[in-house]
């Protein structure tokens, strides 16, 4: 493997040189695509970003620059951690030491023994308090027997017996097929068990923290709630439809149902007219999958909707952009006019609308209308729901909540 090299001011001079034979002090330079050769204090930057996500997990290209922003090491912008890559921009930073962050991580990763469950430390103690217990009462009955007028050949055998009679032989096999039991039981219930002594312990278990989303529940999501026209509406996602009704007529919803069907790359599965709507599978994202679902339930032949309405241009949706935009060519116009939707994250749709619509009125999006809608999906992030603002023409929005 070819070493990683780092270029170095020495002596007034830039030279290249390899990163191990790097000391304190040294200033480093470092562009776009290098990796950066240790840990650095920022002293001068253009524009750099950095890609930490094998450190910290975010993917997100992180902005570094001279600035102290946080006490904590991993999360102030004026330090570039060793190894990690510098995507774009230039910087230059000075070396802090030798024992760099992602060192110390490995170390403290590798430090990490293999300890033993509750329920070995139990075992180990129960075989230990028989084992003693065998040793001295196979030794007392030895005395005992010798006392009597027994051989001592005949008195060893007897005590030897005893201790192996109280050897607990069917320990293991009795603890093995009671765990495999509860794998066996916690298996059909989606829960796969790779170690059988982790099922012990998951019953101590109080709180899991989990930094993905998916990763503990099935990835599939509903749409909860709507606000338009000023009020928040439970949406009914049974297939009769016999929950708790909205106002269908309202042109608010027609724009808001609009939106849903045709900002929507979620398609169902082929071959599943015939089964319910909330048991077919869509090929799509988990979030745009629960509009698809919700807009069939109540609208009906989505599909059918967006033939007549054809695509002709596209932003998809990206975690940097946060919305989505289509144009599409109306069929029910006479001058087969244009449409634009859009939908995405709360933030980015408000600062691309002018107006909301309310009870079919457009009014202007000030301030007080901000704080507001402010006020109404905050509540719904609290309740751990996924919230997408919707609009259509890029002048006026409205929401839809979807729950994990």
């Amino acid at each position: 493997m070819v070493p990683q090299q780092a270029l170095v001011l020495r002596n007034g001079k830039r030279i290249e040189m390899i990163a191990e034979h790097l000391v304190v002090g040294d200033i480093v330079f470092v562009k776009g695509g290098d990796k950066i050769p240790g840990d650095l204090r920022i002293l001068e930057s253009q524009g750099c970003k950095v890609d930490n996500s094998s450190l910290t997990g975010e993917s997100e290209p992180q902005t570094r620059g001279v600035d102290c922003t946080d006490e904590n090491p991993l999360e102030t912008k004026n330090l570039g951690f060793y190894s990690m890559t510098c995507l774009e921009g230039t910087a230059c930073g000075i070396v802090t030491g030798d024992s760099t962050v992602i060192g110390r991580i490995a170390s403290l990763a590798s430090q990490v023994g293999n300890q033993k469950t509750p329920i070995a430390l139990e075992i180990e103690h129960f075989v230990h308090l028989i084992s003693g217990l065998a040793v001295g009462v196979g030794i007392l009955f030895f005395i005992i027997s010798v006392s009597m007028g027994y051989s001592p050949l005949n008195s060893i055998i007897f005590c030897i017996g005893i201790v192996v009679a109280y050897v607990p032989k069917g320990l293991l096999a009795t603890v093995t097929v009671c765990l495999s039991l509860t794998a066996k039981r916690m298996t059909k219930k989606n829960c796969l068990v790779k170690n059988l002594e982790a099922v012990e312990t998951l019953g101590s278990t109080s709180v899991i923290c989990s930094d993905k989303t998916g990763t503990l529940t099935q990835n599939r999501m509903t749409v909860a709630h709507m606000w338009f026209d000023n009020l928040i509406h439970n949406a009914d996602t049974s297939e009769d439809q016999t929950g708790e009704l909205f106002d269908q007529s309202s042109q608010s919803w027609h724009a808001l149902g609009k939106i849903a069907t045709l900002c929507n790359r979620a398609e169902f599965n082929a071959d599943q007219e015939d089964l319910p709507i909330s048991k077919r599978t869509v090929n799509g994202d988990a979030s745009e999958a629960a509009l698809l679902k919700f807009t069939e339930n109540v609208l009906g032949k989505v599909m059918e909707r967006r033939q007549k309405n054809e695509k002709v241009f596209e932003i998809p949706f990206n975690s940097s952009n946060k919305y989505q935009v289509s144009i599409h060519k109306l069929e029910d116009s006479p001058k087969h006019s244009y449409l634009p939707v859009m939908k995405g994250a709360p933030e980015r749709i408000l600062d691309r609308c002018s107006t909301i619509m309310i009870e079919g009125q457009e009014y202007p999006l000030d301030e007080e209308m901000k704080e507001l809608s402010d006020s109404v999906y905050g509540p719904g992030e609290s309740r751990k729901e996924s919230t997408w603002c919707l609009s259509i023409h890029a002048s006026f929005f409205l929401w839809v909540w979807l729950p994990f």
